[in-house]
C-alpha cells in the first residue's frame, strides 16, 4: 500500500464526478512567526508547490454509491500531513456541515502528528476537533475514521480515534509515539508487529483492517448499515 495523494484518495472512494470542494479559502497564517531555517510561511509556499493544495487536507462533499457524505483527506505531501490550525478549523467545518445537512462524515487520517511551527495552537486542534465530532454525534450522524499509513501523533490522539467505526488499510503505521520512544520509557521490547494495523485489530484499537480495492465497498455497506 503505498502512499496516495488526498485527491487521488478521494477519486478511489467516491462516485466519479460528485466531489464538491468546501472551505478551500480558509489558508494558514503565521500566529507565532515562527522560524528555524526558514520562516514558517515560506515553508507553508513550499509544500503547496509540491502537493498542489494550501493545507495539509481536503475537504468537501461528495456521493459513495448515491448516498451523500460530507469526507475529508489528509494529504502527507503538505509538511507530513500535518494539523495545523487550518486543518481543525477545516474538520471542525465538515462535521458541523454534516451535523446540519444530515450526511455521514468520512475522514481519511494520514499524519505525523500536530504541526510544531504552531505550537499550542496546533495542540488545540485536538479539542477542537474532539468537540465538534460530539456535536455530530448528537445529531445522529455516524463518524468513519479511515487510518493510511502513518497516523500518528496528535491526530491519533484526537478525531482519528473517535470514529463510530475506525477502519485501517494493511500495514498502516498506526499510534502516538514512535516505537523508540516507547521503548525507552518502559524499558523494555515491543511485540512484533506493534503499532501496525493488523496488530492494533487484534487488540481492539480498530474494527476492520481493508485493502485499497475493497474500501469503498466496505464504507458503502458500513453507510448502508447506519441509514437502516
Amino acid at each position: 500500500h503505498f502512499r496516495v495523494g488526498s485527491e487521488e484518495r478521494v477519486r478511489l472512494l467516491v462516485d466519479e464526478g460528485s466531489f464538491v470542494p468546501h472551505d478551500e479559502a480558509v489558508a494558514s497564517a503565521d500566529p507565532l512567526r515562527f522560524k528555524d531555517a526558514r520562516r514558517y510561511p515560506d515553508r507553508v509556499r513550499e509544500a503547496a508547490r509540491k502537493s498542489g493544495l494550501n493545507e495539509a487536507i481536503l475537504c468537501g462533499e461528495a456521493a459513495i454509491l448515491g448516498r451523500r457524505v460530507q469526507i475529508c483527506s489528509f494529504e502527507f505531501d503538505f509538511m507530513g500531513g500535518s494539523m495545523g490550525s487550518v486543518v481543525g478549523e477545516r474538520i471542525a467545518r465538515a462535521a458541523d456541515r454534516a451535523a446540519l445537512r444530515g450526511t455521514p462524515l468520512i475522514i481519511v487520517s494520514c499524519s505525523g502528528g500536530a504541526r510544531m511551527q504552531e505550537g499550542l495552537l496546533s495542540l488545540m486542534q485536538m479539542a477542537k476537533t474532539a468537540a465538534a465530532l460530539a456535536r455530530l454525534g448528537k445529531a445522529g450522524q455516524p463518524y468513519l475514521s479511515i487510518l493510511a499509513d502513518p497516523t500518528t501523533g496528535g491526530v491519533s490522539a484526537s478525531f482519528a480515534m473517535l470514529g463510530d467505526v475506525i477502519l485501517a488499510e494493511p500495514r498502516a503505521l498506526i499510534g502516538f509515539a514512535g516505537p523508540r520512544v516507547i521503548e525507552q520509557t518502559i524499558g523494555g521490547k515491543l511485540p512484533e508487529g506493534f503499532q501496525r494495523a493488523e496488530f492494533l485489530a487484534a487488540h481492539g484499537f480498530v474494527d476492520i483492517v481493508t485493502e485499497r480495492a475493497r474500501l469503498r465497498d466496505t464504507v458503502a455497506r458500513l453507510l448502508g448499515f447506519f441509514a437502516g
